[in-house]
């Protein structure tokens, strides 16, 4: 499986992913990979619907995008990878999927969460998340759209004192 962007977007599938990223990186493809995405019917029908037509999409959990990963089977595949938060991006990674650079597009806001950009907040958790990432070597990329300015997402969280 070639994974042609990694995107960190809670909302999944919706239409920035499925009219801008998908033809901006040339996947053929999009897996939205979250465990309580996968294991709620209903959540992954609306999820599929969004998706174009002309692209395969699938919902799956984190364990099962791992076993596809790492199956012969989908070597082929160019995949647009959008993953509800970026502890599943580390179980992603323990599991043995090849990740290098994360696309930060959306974290909808909650209560005690602090607002990073006009569509991405993060929790403590998320930062320890972030952290941990940018650790290992990940680079992060804040951006929303393929047509606006991406910038240094850990720089964003230092310029919030998060880290």
């Amino acid at each position: 499986m070639n994974i042609k962007w990694l995107r960190i977007d809670s909302r999944l599938i919706h239409g920035q992913v499925a009219n801008n990223w998908v033809n901006h990186v040339g996947a053929g493809t999009i897996i939205a990979t979250n465990d309580s995405a996968a294991k709620d019917d209903l959540r992954k029908t609306l999820l599929l619907q969004v998706a174009p037509g002309r692209t395969k999409s699938y919902v799956m959990t984190v364990d099962k995008t791992a076993r596809c990963y790492k199956n012969p089977t989908y070597k082929d595949l160019d995949v647009l990878m959008v993953v509800e938060s970026p502890k599943d991006v580390l179980r992603l990674m323990d599991q043995g999927v090849d990740v290098t650079q994360v696309n930060v597009g959306g974290i909808t806001f909650k209560e005690g969460m602090t607002l990073i950009s006009e569509a991405v907040s993060v929790s403590r958790e998320d930062v320890e998340a972030f952290k941990e990432l940018d650790k290992r070597g990940i680079k992060l990329i804040l951006q929303q759209l393929p047509n606006t300015q991406a910038s240094d997402f850990m720089n964003r969280l230092k310029s919030k004192n998060l880290v």
